[in-house]
């Protein structure tokens, strides 16, 4: 790479790392390291976050994670991670609709409905 590429690069680094061509030039190639490493590692907390909002929704209606994937998987129900984890978010009532069909798929399933209101106190 050439000096006028490597501080195009190298903007916005701190101290000698800006403007110094040798420091330039290695803190550059540390950063475009990271760079290519860290795309590959956002697809994996990606999917570990998908995971847990996932886990997170079927823990509220009584079953964890695992027998609820399996549920699916029997019914042939092919939703994606990351959509089942918007499921869980923003549409709380469709998500238990997803868990009720997955408990009655998988008799391993034992899903305990939760009181709410007055009931859970009483």
């Amino acid at each position: 790479m050439n000096k006028d590429k490597i501080f195009k690069l190298a903007k916005g680094f701190r101290g000698r790392a800006k403007n110094c061509i040798r420091i330039a030039r290695e803190r550059v190639e540390k950063a475009l390291q990271y760079s290519y490493r860290d795309r590959r590692d956002k697809k994996r907390d990606m999917r570990s976050l998908w995971i847990e909002r996932i886990n997170a929704g079927t823990r509220l209606h009584g079953v964890n994670y695992g027998n609820f994937m399996h549920g699916l998987m029997k019914e042939n129900i092919q939703l994606n991670r990351k959509v089942l984890s918007e499921l869980a978010m923003h549409e709380p009532y469709s998500f238990k609709a997803l868990v009720n069909v997955s408990c009655t798929a998988f008799p391993g399933n034992k899903a305990v409905p939760k009181k709410e209101g007055l009931s859970s106190i009483l």
